[in-house]
């Protein structure tokens, strides 16, 4: 039944390619192509990234409302932005190679991605308001250090870390896309061979204990799968608050399993056709300049605010 239901998604997945490459196309036909198949293979990247993210999150802090962005990447991502062009200087940073900024933003959240979300883990454990408080005060402490450095920065360079603040899914550069899908691909590969034993950790340490498996090794794992997905993915085009939740949340409605050899794939093909989907509607349909992000946050807040009132109290 559910995997009649991925083939439904694929299929919905492909007419959505198939009018954003084609609906509108006029001219050479060679170049439109080709320009138009590298921003989908950009969308394509990150909504895999990003889904795939906030499944593995989710399974090892064992709720459906935490992501890594509620649990404030976001605000992490901002505030080591803003260090750096503080450090390097705007004009510095900005004549930096692409590849030499995506190098250096992947690797420094990767760092600090692992540092908050094993705190959080730590500190919160299992408990999904603890986690959520613990999360609020770590993002509202990010954003205090970088409101403080965007303050005393130049004016020139708060220019710089303002254009760098938002995600942009029409202007990513496809001269790092080999990178990113290398690092993303290994990522995947590694997620998908431990779809099993995700299984097996999201029942619980002690199921997972009496079934042979070892919580804390395989918490580990997962957490650097997961700094990995979302560092390259937020390095490539800035941060996305709501997008793995709004995503997620869809993929469970319609694959409604525990068992990620269909959670996976299914969250990918709804983040896919919602990122290709909603930039063929805006840019081809709508002709609208509008960011698809600012609609999927929208969303997406309204799901994570949906999904917390409706939690039973314990």
């Amino acid at each position: 039944m559910y995997p009649k239901r991925l083939w439904w998604l694929l299929a919905v997945l492909c007419l959505c390619i198939a009018l954003y490459l084609g609906l509108g196309a006029r001219g050479n036909w060679g170049f439109v192509l080709s320009f138009r198949a590298n921003k989908l293979i950009a969308l394509l990247l990150l909504a895999i990234s990003v889904s795939t993210a906030t499944v593995l999150f989710q399974t090892i802090t064992r709720n459906h409302i935490l992501t890594p962005s509620v649990m404030g990447f976001d605000a992490l991502y901002l505030l080591t932005l803003t260090v750096l062009i503080f450090i390097l200087g705007g004009q510095s940073f900005t004549q930096l190679p692409e590849i030499a900024q995506f190098i250096v933003n992947t690797l420094l959240l990767m760092g600090a991605a692992l540092a908050l979300f094993g705190t959080l883990l730590r500190r919160g454990g299992h408990d999904l308001f603890r986690m959520i408080l613990t999360g609020i005060i770590f993002a509202g402490l990010f954003r205090s250090v970088t409101s403080f450095l965007q303050r005393i920065i130049d004016p020139n360079e708060f220019m710089v870390v303002q254009a760098n603040s938002f995600a942009r899914f029409g202007r990513v550069d496809t001269e790092l896309l080999t990178l990113a899908a290398a690092l993303t691909g290994a990522a995947l590969f590694a997620a998908w061979r431990m779809r099993h034993r995700l299984d097996v950790l999201s029942l619980g340490d002690e199921s997972a204990i009496n079934l042979g498996e070892a919580p804390k090794s395989g918490m580990f794992q997962v957490l650097v799968l997961v700094s990995i997905l979302v560092s390259v993915s937020t390095a490539l085009v800035g941060p996305m608050a709501f997008l793995g939740l709004l995503v997620v949340s869809v993929a469970r409605q319609i694959t409604p399993v525990i068992s990620h050899r269909i959670l996976l794939p299914s969250a990918g093909l709804v983040s896919a056709i919602t990122l290709v989907g909603g930039q063929m509607v805006l840019e081809r349909a709508l002709q609208s300049t509008m960011p698809l992000i600012v609609i999927v946050d929208v969303l997406g807040g309204l799901v994570f605010l949906t999904l917390l009132l409706r939690r039973k109290p314990r």
